[in-house]
């Protein structure tokens, strides 16, 4: 009779320890926020998930923050969700120990993470002992990257030293007015430069995703959770393993007559049915990111079009390591007419970013294949398409594959023929050229001719061919010399 009085008592006590403060909590709910308890509950599996240090959580003094492991969709998964009911979520030694603990199992057992950010930032009472609390967990996540995949969700103020939290994630994912993400908070900005700082206008997601500071944004809480359970279902669960081969579409489908320029509507073609997801929509447009699934298997999508900017070439390039670091195949799609040149001091910044791209690629072991759809011009197809780098090359019949655009060509290799052609207007003459140049150098049948491109398809049958170069390669096998790593270019 004592122990079961003693059991229930301390039953008793766990209870309401982890229940919490009720008013901290209607707090968290006034502000149009789901409690970190809650949001495990609708990420997770009903009934799969396991809290680990599950007292060190919501007392007065405790870490803030909720760590465990759980199933989504009948995989394992890591998740810790900081709990704002606690000093504000704020980071410091006892939170920093739990998350590093959560993290070690993660990369031990080669389960994905997904983290739930929700802080005001570091415990300031804490002093260096909370900068240290955070320097533990970047070391963890860096040791852990290419490893595990780690999909972060802004559904907070995700503050200073928080924010580097998601930028080490692979994806990170804000949810549309409660997350903000920003280097310093309101109150320290505001005594800084003097004005008032509205959190949603400094950090909201729609400026994170501008400036390319996250992947994915959502209009709910519940969208964002949706959003990290259909990324995680395209990702492996570690390095290890290969992303699971779901049928769910017609492989021998052909995609209807598309324009090259409308990269949305030839990526959803490509697709299987309702797989895609675009990362990075709102930052460097010109190059379009996409995870999917064609034939069944998970891909990254890589789609230029137009003109390439320094910032399209960063993102295509992150998103290509990404990608093998999980061993997903790459897909590049063609059309672009070469880099963007804004002035003569972004040079520099285009240079690098050019030769991140290359670097991405040409460091890339996965299976790389790449189409062709309208022009390739300059470095994009070299990187891209280019034999040293793609394992396969097809081309639409009416590309253009060239060093330079065909009437940047005619200024150079034709421009004595132009001012003979006195039967011709200057601007019928170049445009004469132009066709001439293409026809003899520069057009698809000559880059097959010169082994530049593995053959000329029919772009109907473009999904069949991608498929079918897909099963091909998945038993690839390639590695990069013995080494420490590289040296991106930075």
């Amino acid at each position: 009779m004592h122990n079961s009085q003693d059991l229930q008592k301390v039953l008793d006590l766990r209870k309401a320890i982890l229940d919490g403060s009720e008013q901290r909590l209607k707090e968290q709910r006034d502000a149009g926020k789901m409690t970190a308890r809650e949001r495990v509950e609708k990420l997770a599996d009903a009934g799969s998930f396991v809290e680990l240090f599950a007292l060190v959580s919501n007392n007065e003094e405790g870490a803030g923050v909720i760590t465990g492991y759980a199933t989504i969709e009948q995989r394992p998964v890591y998740i810790f969700a900081q709990d704002f009911t606690v000093r504000g979520g704020a980071m410091g030694k006892a939170q920093a120990a739990k998350i590093c603990k959560l993290l070690d199992m993660a990369l031990k057992t080669g389960a994905p993470v997904v983290a739930l950010m929700d802080s005001t930032g570091v415990r300031i009472d804490e002093g260096a002992a909370a900068m240290s609390a955070y320097s533990e967990i970047y070391h963890k996540l860096s040791r852990m990257s290419g490893v595990c995949p780690i999909v972060s969700l802004v559904v907070g103020p995700c503050i200073g030293g928080a924010a580097l939290l998601t930028q080490l994630a692979d994806i990170a994912i804000v949810a549309e007015k409660v997350g903000q993400l920003m280097v310093f908070g309101p109150q320290v900005m505001a005594a800084m430069n003097g004005k008032a700082v509205k959190a949603e206008e400094f950090g909201g997601a729609e400026v994170a995703a501008k400036m390319g500071a996250c992947a994915l944004t959502a209009a709910t809480e519940d969208e964002a959770i949706a959003k990290a359970k259909q990324v995680l279902a395209l990702l492996p669960s570690s390095n290890l393993e290969d992303s699971d081969i779901v049928d769910t579409d017609d492989m021998n489908r052909l995609l209807p007559a598309i324009d090259p320029a409308d990269v949305d509507a030839l990526i959803a073609a490509l697709a299987d049915n309702g797989s895609a997801v675009e990362l990075y929509k709102a930052y460097g447009k010109n190059v379009k990111t996409v995870l999917a699934r064609m034939g069944g298997r998970s891909v990254a999508i890589v789609a230029a079009n137009g003109k390439l900017c320094a910032a399209c070439l960063q993102k295509a390039a992150r998103f290509v390591r990404m990608a093998d670091c999980f061993n997903i195949p790459v897909v590049s799609l063609l059309n672009t007419c070469g880099v963007q040149v804004d002035s003569v001091e972004a040079q520099g910044w285009l240079f690098k970013a050019q030769a991140q791209l290359l670097y991405a690629y040409a460091e890339a072991t996965v299976a790389k294949l790449a189409v062709v759809t309208g022009d390739a011009i300059g470095q994009a197809y070299v990187a891209m398409g280019g034999k040293g780098n793609a394992d396969v090359t097809y081309a639409w019949p009416s590309t253009v594959i060239s060093a330079l655009t065909p009437e940047a060509a005619v200024a150079v290799l034709y421009s004595k023929e132009v001012k003979a052609d006195t039967d011709l207007t200057v601007e019928a003459a170049r445009a004469k050229y132009a066709d001439k140049y293409i026809e003899e150098v520069a057009g698809a049948v000559n880059a097959a001719k010169a082994g530049m491109v593995d053959d000329i398809i029919d772009p109907a049958t473009t999904r069949q061919m991608l498929i079918s170069a897909l099963e091909m390669l998945a038993s690839k096998r390639d590695s990069n010399p013995p080494k420490k790593h590289g040296n991106l270019p930075m």
